[in-house]
């Protein structure tokens, strides 16, 4: 096993256990330089990579190492260093390779105007847009299809009816692919308009370190300036009094410029905690689209162009057996087939439904779902709908209240088959008549109420999450 080989295997586990903002922003360009067994050495573009992976990651990379060496690793650190040519992992079947991706877009945004001199003394402001996120390469699939829609829409004729765009669902489920495609359609039929990518917390960390040098004209020339501005895990804006301040007039003076604003979180934005009303009102001003999780055929053929972009073939049973086993998102899918691409190119053999069946048994993916528990189930309603755990608990008979205990009522009987009785002890010692008939109200509105069908889909993801 080499070096290259190790660290493609290592970067399959890690997949399966980030965001895919967060795997691409701090995995690219990373590599191992040194590897005997029991001391490894990564390579990192740059130096605040490094202590990010350092602070953040270091345990999990370590563990994914080890998973696939077998061998307890003593040591394991990070160097900056650059490597000119990546070595080329073995094709498991001859294919013509399709050509190289076009370079990134850069943001269209002075560096030097917010007091950094290069790109690398300020990773939070070098995002650029990935250029292979675009809509072709996008499955559209009946969960998706409204989200992938009104994406084209915007793309085509940004700063109109749709505006702002708000995408919401799961992790792993294709939003930041959307968002960034929004902009690289925009960019191929306009080279010259000013995009601009961020993640909240890059948002938050340049306006804190905009308020702290004293440069916050900068900061509104950054973001305030521009044709499109696309604004990933919004949801993270909780508790951020002057970063939601700061949104909220960068928001007003983009659409009044009638300029075009994508958003996206991983609920909507009612869901949001401790979102002031203000900000509210204006994400809920323009669409929202929810993003679901993938049915099986859009499982399959998610896994056929994953195939077709690793130049490796895959037969009809094989593909059926991992997308009926790994259900929840596209990034774990993803995550799967890099496995298994690793572990036949260590053993450069061609896959088949006997040797990829332990390997998507090792993930034990129906674990999870047998260890939800009735706490887990409450703790999760009330978080979606931003209540206590107390309240629902109580005797108050509010409508913010009472509805999300209905729905955890139909969740306990739905997905727990626990008895009405118990469903009401579990409700802070409620008669079972009570739960009964909550669970009747829950099924009849959902035959025709798509925002609750939607809403418990994302509740479900959550609880299965982990």
């Amino acid at each position: 096993m080499n070096t290259h080989e190790l660290w493609q295997a290592a970067l399959g586990e890690l997949e399966l256990k980030l965001s895919k903002a967060h795997f691409t922003t701090w995995f690219r360009n990373t590599f191992i330089i040194e590897y005997d067994k029991h001391q490894v050495t990564v390579g990192v573009p740059n130096t605040f990579t490094k202590a990010w992976l350092e602070k953040k990651y270091h345990k999990d990379i370590l563990n994914a190492i080890q998973n696939i060496t077998e061998h307890p690793i003593k040591g394991l650190g990070y160097r900056v260093e650059t490597r000119a040519s990546t070595p080329v992992p073995v094709v498991l079947k001859e294919v013509e390779p399709e050509p190289a991706p076009a370079p990134t877009h850069p943001i269209n945004a002075s560096y030097e105007s917010l007091g950094f001199t290069s790109r690398e003394e300020s990773p939070r402001s070098s995002t650029a847009i990935n250029s292979s996120y675009t809509f072709d390469s996008f499955v559209v699939g009946k969960q998706n299809e409204l989200a992938h829609a009104a994406a084209q829409a915007v793309a085509a004729h940004p700063g109109g009816t749709y505006n702002p765009v708000f995408v919401y669902g799961d992790v792993g489920l294709g939003k930041t692919h959307l968002l960034q495609a929004i902009g690289n359609s925009m960019l191929q039929r306009n080279p010259n308009a000013r995009v601009l990518y961020a993640s909240c917390e890059q948002f938050t960390n340049d306006f804190i370190h905009a308020v702290r040098t004293g440069r916050a004209k900068a900061f509104k020339d950054r973001y305030r300036t521009v044709d499109l501005l696309l604004i990933d895990d919004i949801q993270f804006i909780t508790g951020k009094e002057g970063t939601q301040e700061e949104f909220f007039h960068t928001f007003n003076t983009l659409h009044q410029d009638n300029k075009q604003i994508v958003i996206c979180s991983d609920r909507p934005p009612k869901a949001i905690a401790a979102l002031e009303k203000r900000l509210l009102s204006r994400l809920e001003w323009g669409m929202l689209v929810d993003v679901g999780a993938p049915d099986l055929e859009t499982r399959i053929a998610i896994l056929q162009l994953k195939c077709q972009n690793k130049t490796i073939s895959l037969g009809r049973d094989t593909l059926q057996y991992i997308a009926s086993n790994i259900q929840s998102n596209v990034r774990e899918l993803e995550g799967a087939l890099n496995k298994i691409v690793a572990v036949h190119q260590f053993k450069n053999i061609q896959p088949s439904l006997e040797t990829i069946i332990p390997i998507i048994d090792s993930f034990d993916v129906n674990t999870i779902k047998k260890t939800v528990s009735p706490k887990h189930i409450i703790q999760t309603v009330t978080e979606y709908f931003d209540i206590s755990i107390e309240d629902v608990l109580g005797k108050s008979r509010e409508k913010r209240l009472a509805f999300p205990r209905q729905i955890i009522m139909y969740l306990l009987r739905e997905e727990m088959s626990i008895s009405y009785p118990s469903i009401g002890t579990e409700l802070g010692g409620r008669d079972h008549t009570t739960a009964m008939h909550a669970y009747s109200k829950i099924a009849k509105i959902l035959k025709d109420d798509d925002q609750l069908n939607r809403d418990l889909d994302l509740i479900k993801q959550k609880m299965y999450a982990g």
